[in-house]
């Protein structure tokens, strides 16, 4: 028999979410709630995650998970114990233990979870409870303990029936548990139904402390951890306190943040030593920043690769590609699909869409380059359009290297410029411009220098 297995409770409709997307499918730092608790259970080594999903939410969940977890569809709205029986027959009889974990606590610590199984089986328990000393309740469940007993637990009170509370700071159930499974198997069908006819498995505390069955509640370190997720505001209190967390990790690794409460930083993003993010500067999605960079002020890099030593100032990237030694800015846009090899400058107000430019590249000033090749040492002058859309389709301009692209100049695609030619400035490309030559007019003819 396996040691452990994982059951991630993400059934619930959110209805005070009021909105069409499932609640487990918002964000938070760029990452959708669900993948929290997914990749927490992966990192305490569980081989099997079982999702439990309802009818509405299905699809959606399994496209944003796909075959990484299993699945188990709650078919009506029987509460946490109804959707913990969904699991239950594919885990029977194969796990010593199960941990259950709600999909939208996005906070829960890894040492916290570890801290809990460890102490369940040293202690041989039956259950235990993940818990968090708070100042108010957040509508969550109350922990009662036996203040005469060694504060034994006596059961969890749901936030609706508790009348109980003095003011004074309480301990609350985060939603994270870890069961002995046989224990839990047995023992699930006795927990009845409440007033909203749906059962909770907050009950089996106090069915385990009724029977003299090891019981107890593990304080988390930090009571952030414990707070879940049911409205936007919600969700919006709980991403800034993870949004702090990020800086001040990425501060202690070695990258300096000015004015830390202006600038955003994703879950997702790899930040390299002795980079500088300027204020009001944002690193969303799947971004890796290099070591050495300065990002900012006003930057947005999403989904982008930008390498040492490079700037992007006032900029935005997205799907984009910055090799080393880099810099662009102010005012420019790197769509997807853009890549500026080593020692590339791009300048103020330029927009490279689906573009590589070559090593040592340059264009220092406004213009549009668009499904093009730009070579080795290229000057793009002030001004310079590719024209890269007929109306149907999206065509490709070349520039090879060494070439000099005069300002204003209109690449008319598809048109190749031969290494080391010459556009004069107002031109119009229409035709290939073989290397070394010089094209001025509109239409652009070849002329000796």
């Amino acid at each position: 028999m396996d040691e452990l297995a994982g059951i991630i409770l993400a059934a619930g409709e959110g209805s005070r979410m009021k909105s069409r997307t499932p609640k487990v499918l918002h964000c938070l730092c760029g990452k959708e709630l669900l993948r929290f608790p997914v990749e927490l259970l992966g990192k305490l080594g569980m081989t099997r995650i079982v999702v439990v999903v309802s009818p509405v939410n299905q699809e959606a969940v399994k496209g944003l998970l796909g075959d990484t977890v299993e699945y188990a569809v709650q078919e009506a709205r029987t509460g946490t114990a109804g959707a913990v029986e969904s699991a239950a027959l594919m885990l029977q009889g194969q796990f010593e233990r199960v941990v259950v974990i709600g999909g939208d606590s996005p906070l829960v610590a890894e040492d916290s979870v570890r801290r809990l199984i460890d102490g369940h089986i040293q202690d041989s328990r039956q259950m235990s409870i993940l818990s968090g000393i708070a100042q108010v309740s957040q509508g969550l469940g109350r922990i009662s303990r036996d203040l005469g007993s060694q504060q034994n637990v006596l059961g969890i009170v749901e936030a609706n029936d508790d009348t109980g509370r003095t003011g004074e700071p309480v301990e609350i159930n985060s939603g994270v548990y870890c069961f002995q499974a046989d224990w839990l198997w047995e023992n699930l069908g006795q927990v009845g139904a409440g007033k909203s006819q749906e059962r909770y498995l907050t009950d089996l505390a106090a069915i385990a402390t009724g029977k003299g069955d090891a019981v107890a509640a593990v304080v988390a370190d930090d009571p952030d951890e414990v707070m879940g997720i049911n409205t936007r505001v919600e969700l919006a209190r709980l991403e800034d306190i993870q949004r702090r967390r990020i800086r001040e990790r990425w501060m202690l690794e070695g990258v300096t943040i000015m004015d830390p409460s202006s600038v955003m930083i994703d879950d997702g993003v790899v930040i390299g030593q002795d980079t500088v993010l300027l204020p009001n500067t944002m690193l969303l999605g799947n971004t890796s920043i290099g070591s050495g960079c300065e990002i900012g002020p006003g930057s947005v890099v999403k989904d982008s690769s930008v390498g040492d030593d490079c700037r992007v100032t006032s900029s935005a990237m997205e799907e984009a590609v910055m090799e080393a030694g880099v810099d662009i800015g102010p005012f420019s846009h790197l769509r997807p699909g853009a890549y500026l090899e080593t020692g590339v400058h791009i300048g103020n107000y330029v927009e490279v869409k689906e573009s590589r430019f070559a090593a040592g590249a340059v264009m220092g000033h406004f213009g549009y380059v668009g499904d093009a090749s730009i070579g080795a040492n290229v000057n793009m002058g002030a001004g310079t359009v590719t024209c890269n859309y007929d109306g149907k389709d999206k065509l490709r301009s070349v520039v090879e290297k060494d070439a000099f692209i005069g300002c204003d100049t209109m690449l008319v695609a598809p048109v190749t410029v031969g290494a080391g030619a010459v556009t004069g400035a107002g031109a119009v490309i229409t035709k290939d411009v073989p290397p070394a030559r010089l094209a001025v007019g509109v239409p652009a003819k070849i002329v000796d220098r």
